[in-house]
């Protein structure tokens, strides 16, 4: 008999074994999701390849644009137009054959992606560029009951946060800004306010015709996308009619060419698309003959009044007045180029009279086809002017602090898990802080949780009501009860009697359940409302003979409410800590109160309830977001 065969070594394994130690070999185990393939997904995968996770799933909506190279590395000009997930996988996985990688080209918000689905990871990786989706991937990881390393940059500004139901606070219980960043599909497509007309003119149509266009790259080829020949063929058209507009710099037909292809035919295209303007108005083409016939008489020296909103005749006059000054500046750099051997490109700046006059009188032209306000060159000069782009270095800091603290959930250490915010600093790149316990009044996961199995076949709203919530938790009559429409109250029971598929239920669904009961406990004194339930709905096949829906655990309580305290003004510091501190002491103390009963949270749903006390001057840094697909954060 021969000698037992030692199992070969992976020499891949040697370094992160010795540096990591017995978690490692979690690493390998780990089953991890990442949302979003952009500036930090790109910078994220890379080193979840390197470093070993045993299988990735990727999700990202998002197809390939140019403007996207300069920090996104596993994408080059062969890949523009093609699906980031399936890029990034293909990019990525020849950095570690030893990795199983899974691309899903789909919105994370598509209802393939259940609670079930995200049950089966350790841990989920957010590197998301809307607040929409970031609140949604929150959302069902606490449903899920799985982790969630959530991050964000902006500029030179980024924050990593570890998400743990029950035991963080999570992605909202912090109330966040505004979000000042807008998705590509949205500035090319359906602009519904003047800054997606200022980035469109100033971030694609500027950098379309005086920069480097993505569809004029002899590198460009989709021969083998047979399968998308239809979209393909009218890329390549696209492309030809880019193509052959840049090579009319400098003629008399060069301004007609821009004009009829951005303000008229693309349009047209646009409104060819009857789905999307089922529930917003459609924009309408303009016609260069006639606006030119109108604007004759405009004087050259309209684009001087900066203060004014110009007419859709001024606006046309400095349109062309600017594409003939910026052809001149090109083909002078043209010449130049030729003797030097560089590329031809000019680049928009604020103060650049020539490209801020195209750029100011291009959004309003697009604004009016849209129908949306135009804007003086003064505003659009302050709002084009304070454009951030994405630095490739933050996105690479973040993702790496990403793993750095995946590494801590792995071990179960949450306790030296750390909010960590990147910052250019001269004192300190880094700060840290540790992770807040729930906030009891968000409105996300301070709600209890259940998963409710349901026949949806034949299931009613009053089957809910009645047998669920009414027998098996004791709820009174007065509940409200919701997705993102009104099922039940008090004052509207017409649905009753309806089966839940009726009102847009389906696996997956969320409903939230209000207490509105006035109850009073043993002692006569009046108890709080229960917090908010959140159920989510899984279909199952139940015997005609049984309840349609399953009923709850008998030990089962929804815990109450704590009862909101008013809370005298802190001062602005007191020993150095930020205001607020006090405030976030009494949300801990309001908690003990109530038991140590851990809180949970609601959806969307619950978006008209007021919060009060909240979280006014919780002392942490806002990071703002940014659209991964271009440069287009607005201060």
């Amino acid at each position: 008999m021969g000698e037992k065969q030692q199992p070969k070594l992976n020499l891949r394994d040697v370094g992160p074994r010795k540096a990591l130690g017995s978690l490692h070999q979690r690493i390998k185990e780990a089953r991890v999701l990442m949302v979003g393939a952009g500036g930090i997904g790109c910078e994220l995968l890379k080193n979840l390849v390197l470093t070993g996770f045993g299988e990735i799933h990727i999700v990202d909506l998002d197809t390939i644009d140019l403007s996207n190279l300069n920090r996104q590395f596993l994408f080059g000009m062969q890949h523009i137009k093609k699906p980031k997930a399936m890029v990034a996988k293909e990019t990525a996985g020849k950095f570690n054959p030893n990795v199983k990688l899974h691309a899903h080209h789909a919105n994370i918000k598509d209802a393939e992606f259940n609670i079930k689905w995200y049950k089966g990871f350790n841990l989920v990786f957010n590197a998301l560029d809307n607040l929409d989706a970031r609140r949604h991937v929150n959302k069902m990881c606490l449903a899920a009951d799985v982790p969630l390393v959530e991050s964000g940059t902006t500029g030179f500004n980024g924050q990593v946060q570890v998400i743990k139901k029950g035991v963080t606070e999570c992605y909202d219980c912090t109330p966040k800004p505004v979000p000042k960043s807008f998705p590509v599909c949205t500035i090319r497509s359906t602009p519904s306010q003047p800054i997606h007309c200022i980035v469109w003119a100033k971030s694609y149509l500027f950098t379309e015709i005086f920069g480097t266009s993505e569809d004029d790259s002899p590198e460009l080829d989709h021969t083998k996308d047979a399968e998308n020949a239809q979209e393909i063929e009218a890329l390549r058209r696209e492309s030809q009619e880019l193509k052959k507009i840049r090579d009319q710099i400098g003629t008399d037909t060069f301004a007609r060419s821009v004009f009829e292809k951005v303000f008229s035919r693309d349009i047209q295209r646009l409104c060819g698309m009857e789905d999307m303007w089922k529930r917003r108005k459609a924009p309408t083409a303009l016609d260069y003959d006639k606006v030119e016939t109108d604007a004759k008489d405009i004087p050259a020296q309209t684009a001087i009044m900066d203060q004014k909103i110009w007419s859709l005749e001024e606006n046309f006059a400095v349109f062309a007045d600017s594409l003939l000054r910026l052809s001149k500046r090109a083909q002078e750099l043209h010449a130049k180029a030729i003797e030097d051997g560089n590329t031809p490109i000019l680049t928009f700046d604020k103060d650049d009279v020539d490209t801020l006059d195209f750029v100011a009188a291009a959004a309003n032209l697009r604004s009016y086809v849209f129908g949306i306000e135009l804007k003086s060159k003064f505003d659009i000069k302050q709002m084009a002017g304070n454009i951030i782009p994405a630095i490739a270095t933050t996105n690479a800091i973040t993702a790496g602090v990403c793993v750095l603290q995946a590494f801590k959930v792995l071990r179960q250490d949450l306790s030296s898990a750390r909010m960590v915010f990147l910052s250019r600093s001269s004192e300190r790149v880094f700060s840290t802080e540790r992770l807040s316990a729930p906030n009891p009044s968000c409105d996300i996961c301070g709600v209890a949780r259940v998963t409710v199995e349901v026949d949806l076949s034949r299931a009613t709203l009053g089957d809910l009501i009645k047998g669920y919530l009414k027998k098996g938790l004791g709820y009174g009559d007065e509940i409200s009860v919701l997705t993102d429409q009104l099922l039940y109250d008090t004052d509207f029971d017409d649905n009753v009697d309806n089966e839940l598929t009726t009102m847009g239920v389906k696996e997956g669904t969320f409903i939230t359940v209000m207490d509105d009961n006035d109850e009073k406990g043993n002692d006569g004194k009046k108890l709080q409302p229960r917090v908010n339930l959140v159920l989510a709905v899984v279909n199952k096949e139940i015997e005609e003979d049984q309840y349609p829906i399953v009923p709850p655990e008998e030990e089962m309580v929804i815990p109450r409410k704590v009862k909101q305290v008013e809370v005298a003004p802190v001062s602005q510091e007191v020993n150095g800590a930020a205001a607020g501190a006090g405030t976030k002491r009494v949300h801990e103390e309001m908690a003990d109160v109530n038991d140590g009963v851990k809180k949970r949270k609601l959806d969307n749903a619950t978006a008209e309830l007021s919060i009060r006390d909240g979280e006014k001057g919780k002392g942490k840094m806002e990071i703002v977001e940014v659209d991964d697909s271009g440069v287009i954060e607005i201060d």
